[in-house]
């Protein structure tokens, strides 16, 4: 080193050193991506088997964001959201995270989607201490005590697997067969779908794997049919769940189909039509659709003024989004002033009952941290219109 680079550094240090306190906490802020905006960065699926979704989340992360700026933000700064698209592929999904962290564009995250996707940022998140808010999973395997910076808001797919058994056990439905992903989350949830149905001691009919982009549903369908089961569970997801719904109702019109909270997308309704007839879903938030719900309300309003489109009003990913973004803010709101990621990660931690009416979310400052542990049961009729 040069004197002259030496005495550069020896200048930089000693002026950090000697500054005054909320000086140097200012400095550290802005390093983390704060300054006068607060920047939030998001990787998840704006295209491919789940892109439709992807959408409609950011659109409901948007509207939230767009409201508390209208109001001045939080403690006088801007929420700003940086969202990039990793069409659901996991090796995507941490490339453009580590471009987000290590550029020192972003201070927080919010709402990856997937569970292998959220998996595959542990390291990173826990690694560097990024406060990630409402990953898109229900994943029991992507949640332990271990993890001090991601707070989940909704439940489990251990959960919601147990809810469904007990409901087909309770309608006397028997010999069960399983449609799942062939991805980690299809895997997982086969798993625990197993386990429930063991449990119940439910006959049990095959098991069938389902591609993600469901280029092999029609098979799929033929095999499950050829298997004649009194019900089918559906671990799937996107696209590839039309994929197979599809055809298989073309054969088994009657035959019950029951599947996850994350099985039916609004964007896909239109593509199924009378095939949603007799399906049952668990949902994790309130029904989009019913303006009876206080949360509901709220949401449609906020999105409203944000300028959004009529079809993401009713759109339980777009919800799903806005409530992710409502616990962010009120995270940011608990850090204070004197904003660092430690203290945005005690605020959220900290978050006991944020209360939207009809609807909760609460951490209680124990790890994992899970927000909410509501299931609904949904059934449909045709075009995905509910009637219970």
């Amino acid at each position: 080193m040069s004197r002259r680079d030496f005495l550069l550094h020896s200048t930089q240090a000693l002026a950090v050193g000697t500054m005054p306190a909320w000086m140097r906490h200012s400095h550290a802020a802005e390093t983390e991506g704060v300054g006068r905006v607060v920047t939030l960065g998001c990787s998840m699926a704006l295209s491919g088997p789940l892109g439709a979704a992807g959408l409609e989340q950011v659109a409901g992360m948007k509207a939230a964001f767009h409201e508390i700026n209208r109001s001045g933000g939080i403690h006088g700064r801007e929420i700003a959201l940086q969202v990039m698209d990793d069409a659901y592929v996991p090796a995507r999904t941490l490339k453009n995270v580590t471009e987000l962290i290590d550029g020192q564009s972003v201070f927080a995250l919010i709402s990856p989607m997937g569970t292998a996707n959220t998996a595959a940022l542990l390291p990173l998140i826990e690694g560097k201490g990024i406060p990630t808010v409402g990953p898109i999973t229900g994943a029991p395997s992507v949640r332990s005590p271990e993890q001090r910076n991601l707070f989940f808001v909704r439940p489990s797919y251990a959960d919601e697997a147990r809810r469904l058994v007990r409901q087909m056990v309770d309608m006397g439905l028997r010999r069960i067969a399983v449609v799942y992903l062939d991805n980690p989350f299809g895997k997982e949830v086969l798993g625990y779908l197993s386990a429930a149905l063991d449990e119940a001691q439910v006959e049990r009919a095959g098991a069938f794997a389902l591609a993600v982009d469901g280029k092999n549903g029609e098979e799929v369908a033929e095999k499950v049919y050829a298997d004649r089961p009194g019900a089918v569970v559906l671990a799937t997801t996107g696209t590839a769940n039309t994929a197979f719904v599809l055809p298989f109702r073309a054969r088994a019109k009657t035959v019950p189909l029951a599947g996850l909270s994350v099985t039916l997308f609004v964007s896909e309704l239109p593509k199924l039509g009378d095939a949603t007839r007799g399906m049952a879903a668990v949902q994790v938030f309130p029904d989009a659709t019913s303006a009876k719900s206080v949360v509901v309300r709220k949401f449609q309003t906020s999105m409203k003024s944000a300028g959004a489109k009529p079809e993401y009003l009713t759109s339980g990913s777009s919800l799903e989004g806005w409530i992710n973004a409502q616990v962010m803010i009120e995270g940011l709101r608990n850090a204070g002033k004197d904003l660092s990621r430690e203290r945005l990660r005690a605020g959220l931690a900290g978050i006991r009952s944020l209360s939207f009416g009809d609807f909760h979310v609460g951490f209680g400052n124990k790890a994992p941290y899970v927000g909410s542990n509501t299931l609904y049961l949904a059934i449909y009729a045709e075009n995905g219109r509910r009637v219970s």
